[in-house]
């Protein structure tokens, strides 16, 4: 930067090519707004949004493991959503929490807020005072220092480690960095995001299980006419009943694997209790497909129970139909039993 100023070299600069940097904050001012603007730049705020709330909870729970503490999400969010509406009104862009940054601070012992707001002070004097001299740097030494930077936020270790952890992580990391290199920012996050939601719910389909009461016998292997049969405990069961219990989230993409463990019910039961303990929510896809199996067993003569389902659970199965007198709703699976055998009839418990 001394070499530019005295030496006149012919090199670009921030004052060259930006006309140097303001040493005074601009006079508050909104943007002009229109809804043609604002559909035009919804797709890029949406990204950007998206990317800003990844990158300041990650930075919050990196500090998290550092200090031992334990951040508030709801809070940091919008904090930061506020911050960035106003810094619109002073000419600002967009910003998140950064973690190289807020590494630092808990390395050199911050312990709150203070540090955060000691930085934007220390960078508001700089402003004021270095601002004259920044317009003689030149554009090559930033150059040189995003390339060190973006080194050292690599993360060289991890890539390789979601490179080779899953095919689903490695599509997601090879896609986003390719497209940001090649493509655009936006674009990236647009198509991470996307794949990494369509990863989220085939993972979620996969952890949801059937299982009966008893075991399957010969592993769910079908018999000559094609319908797997069940073997039951009959000191359980006493062979008339039949208990399944769902565990995982019963939604849209787990409705396929689900409705066909059900319809390899070899023979109708005098009862079947279906046990939703373990089923945090089901959506109204799933209950419709559900709905569909319960009228199969309730024409066949069988007596339905759902047992141990949450409020949340029951009121969308209760929407989609099942309630009496095609389903009966039980606190558990035994005293779905005891009601059964006693002839009892259980209410839907809304």
């Amino acid at each position: 930067m001394a070499l530019t100023a005295l030496l006149h070299l012919d090199v670009a600069t921030i004052g060259s090519r930006f006309d140097g940097v303001p040493n005074t904050l601009p006079a508050p001012s909104m943007p002009a707004f229109s809804f043609a603007k604002m559909r035009a730049l919804f797709p890029d705020a949406l990204a950007i949004a998206l990317l800003g709330s990844i990158e300041s909870l990650l930075s919050a729970v990196v500090a998290d493991g550092m200090s031992g503490r334990k951040h508030r999400s709801n809070c940091e969010l919008v904090a930061q959503g506020v911050a960035n509406i106003a810094a619109v009104a002073f000419g600002g862009m967009c910003v998140t929490g950064t973690i190289a940054r807020t590494a630092t601070n808990v390395r050199t012992g911050a312990h709150g807020p203070v540090s955060g707001m000691l930085h934007a002070l220390y960078i508001l004097a700089f402003m004021l005072v270095a601002a004259p001299l920044a317009r003689y740097i030149p554009l090559a030494c930033l150059g040189a220092v995003l390339a060190v930077v973006s080194w050292n936020m690599a993360e060289k270790r991890e890539f390789a480690s979601l490179v080779g952890s899953s095919w689903g992580d490695a599509t997601i990391v090879l896609a986003t960095f390719l497209l940001t290199i090649f493509e655009d920012l936006i674009v990236a996050i647009s198509v991470g995001v996307t794949l990494g939601a369509y990863l989220f719910l085939h993972r979620m389909a996969e952890a949801v299980e059937v299982e009966s009461g008893g075991r399957f016998a010969a592993d769910d292997v079908a018999d000559a006419t094609g319908s797997a049969r069940v073997v039951y405990d009959p000191h359980t069961l006493n062979g008339d009943a039949v208990v399944y219990r769902i565990s995982g989230a019963f939604f849209f993409g787990a409705t396929a694997a689900v409705s066909g463990v059900l319809d390899r019910i070899g023979e109708r039961p005098k009862m079947f209790v279906l046990d939703f303990t373990e089923v945090p929510l089901v959506d109204s896809t799933a209950a419709k497909a559900l709905e569909g199996f319960v009228h199969k067993l309730h024409h066949a003569g069988t007596v339905v129970y759902f047992s141990g389902a949450r409020v949340s659970v029951r009121r969308t199965l209760l929407i989609a139909g099942l309630r009496q007198p095609l389903v009966r709703y039980s606190p558990s699976p035994v005293d779905a039993m005891a009601h059964w055998r006693g002839g009892e009839v259980v209410g839907e418990g809304e």
